[in-house]
């Protein structure tokens, strides 16, 4: 889905863009997706399971989400550089269409700009024009950072998934869910 891009300001003035991720970010995308697994244990996959990720896949994906009614994948450009990313989708069933999932990532060097707060914002907006009446995400157990920014953006946890996250250090954490009723 596509939307219009929007001009934000970082909290240090340095001006940034959200707009629709498009075919042409495959290759940056590609690169972004391996760093950020990198930077934090709360990423889904580690830097090796995405390192086999080819560009060709990548557009695939990208071209997919573009044609899709129901998915927006939308990324922040700063200086010309993907800082962050975040998705939004739904599936179309009349039982299921009205609940929305959501996802987000940043570079570690773009965490605390406001970036998050303004893709939330944006998401917020999307939901509400596709009329969902809620939005639904996860996050793994210890993700203290992630849980102020769901917390202060409306969501309220629901419930753990137990031993949902095995790392690589041998430990287990738990899946925690959250909602926002739009």
């Amino acid at each position: 889905m596509l939307f219009e891009p929007k001009p934000i300001a970082l909290k240090d003035g340095t001006p940034a863009l959200l707009r629709p991720a498009r075919v042409e970010d495959a290759a940056a995308l590609v690169d972004y997706l391996v760093a950020t697994a990198g930077e934090t244990e709360f990423i889904m996959a580690y830097p090796d399971e995405r390192a086999g990720m080819t560009v060709e896949q990548e557009e695939r994906f990208l071209l997919g989400v573009i044609e899709s009614p129901c998915n927006a994948f939308i990324v922040c450009e700063v200086n010309g550089e993907i800082a962050g990313n975040c998705d939004i989708h739904f599936n179309p069933k009349r039982k299921v269409r009205h609940r929305g999932g959501v996802a987000i990532a940043l570079y570690r060097k773009y965490w605390n700009l406001g970036i998050g707060t303004a893709m939330f914002n944006c998401m917020f907006e999307i939901a509400r024009g596709w009329g969902l009446e809620q939005l639904e995400l996860e996050y793994v157990e210890g993700n203290e950072r992630g849980r102020a920014l769901y917390e202060k953006m409306g969501f309220e946890t629901y419930a753990a998934l137990p031993n949902a996250y095995h790392l690589s250090d041998g430990s287990a954490r738990s899946e925690i869910r959250m909602v926002k009723r739009l």
